[in-house]
Formats: C-alpha cells, structure tokens, sequence
C-alpha cells in the first residue's frame, strides 16, 4: 500500500538524496511544511523568519519499506541531538522534525524517537508534530543531488550520509 511520511533533518538535498535510493521508496519530494507565510519561496525560508522547516515528502510502498524502517534511517542520516542546525545549516528551517498525518505514523515516530536515543549522548530534540502545512519546493530543488553531484556542497555534506546508509542499511538500497 502506498504511504507518505514527511520528515526533516537539514537541508532537504541532504536527506533527498539518502531517501531516494531505498526500494519501495517511489519518490522523494523537497518542500516546506508548518510555516505561517502563504505560498513561501526558497528565499523567504531561508531567512529563518516564516516558521518552514525544510523537508522531503516521502512516498513508499510499506509492503517493501516500512515507517519503521524510514524512521531508525532517518535517526542515523542526521544528528538529532541539535536544535535548529545541521552541520553548518542553522536556523529553525533545519530543524529535526517528523510530521504526522495520523496516530500510527505518530505512535512510530515516538517509538523511533526512543530507540534511537540509546545512540546518542545528548538528548534528542527532534518535533514530533501535526503535519498543518505543506508546499512543494521549487523545481530546481528535485533531485538536487542527482543533477548537481559534483556541486561543493553535495559533495562535502551528502557523501557522508550516503556511506552510513550503505554501511547500516546495505540491504535497503536498490
């Protein structure tokens, strides 16, 4: 059955890239979501003022993939343990959060939440919260790292990502 999850952590380039090579994911879409500006653009989210975290729409097949399984990734992709920043992002546009649709995909994101703690010194600090707005970011953001790999960034922040993916969740990957 196809689901969506929404989460964020960081830059939605980062986590795009990580998402979209696991099977049963169908497609992995950069937006905005629970901001208080109508219709927000890249720039208006990078000030810092609109409320927006930057996240990626998950879309999967939970017959291949399950939440739980894209919730312990999503744990170890990122670190969870700082407040409105990742890496050398910061601003509450950055922030860890998880937005829920409904109480099973909340109920996941606690239970995640809590294993994953047992990973890290610091508390975690991700959000866990309602999903109340969301839009799709602009074109030039999908499939950020795909197109542009060898752009500085990318290659800086995503190869790391890519390599603790491969290293814990070999057998996820495509």
């Amino acid at each position: 059955m196809k689901k969506e999850l929404i989460v964020g952590g960081g830059c939605f380039w980062c986590t795009e890239a990580v998402f979209e090579l696991l099977k049963g994911v169908s497609d992995v879409e950069s937006g905005y979501a629970n901001g208080h500006t109508p219709n927000p653009t890249y720039r208006d989210i990078c000030t810092g003022d609109t409320g927006y975290a930057e996240v990626i729409k998950i879309s999967y097949d939970d017959s291949v993939i399950s939440v739980d399984t894209l919730l312990e990734i999503f744990f170890v992709i990122h670190d969870p343990t700082t407040l409105n920043r990742q890496g050398a992002d910061v601003g509450t546009q950055y922030r860890s959060t998880i937005l829920y649709t409904d109480e099973e995909t909340k109920e996941a994101a606690q239970a995640a939440m809590q294993a994953a703690q047992a990973d890290h010194a610091d508390p975690i600090v991700t959000v866990i919260e309602p999903l109340e707005s969301y839009y799709t970011a602009e074109g030039y953001h999908q499939d950020y790292y795909r197109q542009n790999p060898m752009q500085g960034y990318c290659m800086a922040v995503i190869p790391p990502k890519l390599a603790k993916l491969k290293a814990k969740f070999g057998k996820e990957i495509e």
